[in-house]
């Protein structure tokens, strides 16, 4: 199977599966400027202007256009440290960026800028976006802007496998910084709150959070999400407000074991595992 049939079958099935509102995003950390694919948007040369990567992520998965950002054609300084295309300065490291404002002080200014997590300088030259589906790169991560419901679907299928619930460092700044570093260095999924940026200038709704993904885990995610489909685990997913509503056997189980006061409670609709 071709490449580009790999990802787009994978993408139709997470969109139907999950139901998302806006493509899922396929992210690829450059080593060279010549590994930009033909026809992938360099937004200062192409178009003009400069962008900062949660335009780029936004332009990618609300109109499915492919961009590739070096230092050149950023215009936040944020991602450019994150990303690790220039050295920070000190004046960032000293904390004098989120004083006054998000940080009380300069230690606590301090604090989070030696916490910020970085590749380090040199590693790459930049960065590209595009949807999964229509990728003609082989993504380093794939980024999900989704709602709650859909978040907890894919807690789950990240949990499936393992049994593990995810851990990780969760910000309300450098959204694009949190959603691409941490899974390439530690190989794992993470959780990001959109920031105040990713709001402000990318269009970010309100209801929307980031879980990203290594690609590597992609096909995991997958078997988990149609694996648990069978077992009622799916979108979209009713609502019932009622006591004493019908418990899972394994639920019914370790509540007796506990000697709690219940039975298997009221039939419903619903089929569980």
């Amino acid at each position: 199977m071709e490449r580009s049939e790999i990802y787009r079958n994978a993408s139709e099935e997470l969109e139907r599966r999950l139901r998302l509102k806006t493509f899922p995003l396929a992210v690829k950390m450059l080593e060279r400027e010549e590994d930009i694919p033909e026809g992938v948007i360099r937004p200062k040369r192409d178009l003009g202007y400069h962008l900062a990567t949660c335009q780029a992520f936004a332009t990618a998965r609300r109109e499915g256009i492919a961009m590739a950002l070096l230092k050149e054609d950023m215009w936040c300084s944020e991602s450019v440290i994150g990303l690790g295309l220039a050295e920070p300065p000190k004046y960032f490291l000293d904390g004098y960026t989120r004083v006054p404002g998000s940080n009380a002080n300069l230690e606590a200014g301090k604090t989070w800028a030696g916490e910020f997590p970085r590749f380090e300088v040199g590693r790459y030259v930049g960065i590209m976006s595009s949807p999964l589906a229509g990728a003609n790169f082989e993504p380093d991560v794939v980024i999900f802007y989704c709602d709650s419901m859909q978040l907890k679907m894919l807690l789950s299928a990240a949990a499936w496998k393992t049994g593990h619930d995810l851990t990780c460092t969760v910000s309300d700044k450098g959204a694009c910084v949190y959603g691409v570093v941490p899974v390439i260095q530690h190989k794992r999924y993470q959780v990001s709150v959109p920031c105040r940026g990713d709001r402000r200038f990318a269009a970010c709704q309100d209801y929307e959070m980031i879980f990203s993904s290594p690609y590597a885990k992609v096909e995991e995610l997958l078997m988990a999400l149609g694996h648990m489909s069978d077992y009622g685990y799916q979108l979209p997913m009713g609502n019932l407000m009622m006591p004493e509503y019908e418990l899972r056997e394994s639920y019914f189980k370790v509540g007796k074991m506990m000697g709690m006061d219940i039975d298997r409670g009221k039939k419903t609709t619903l089929k569980y595992a």
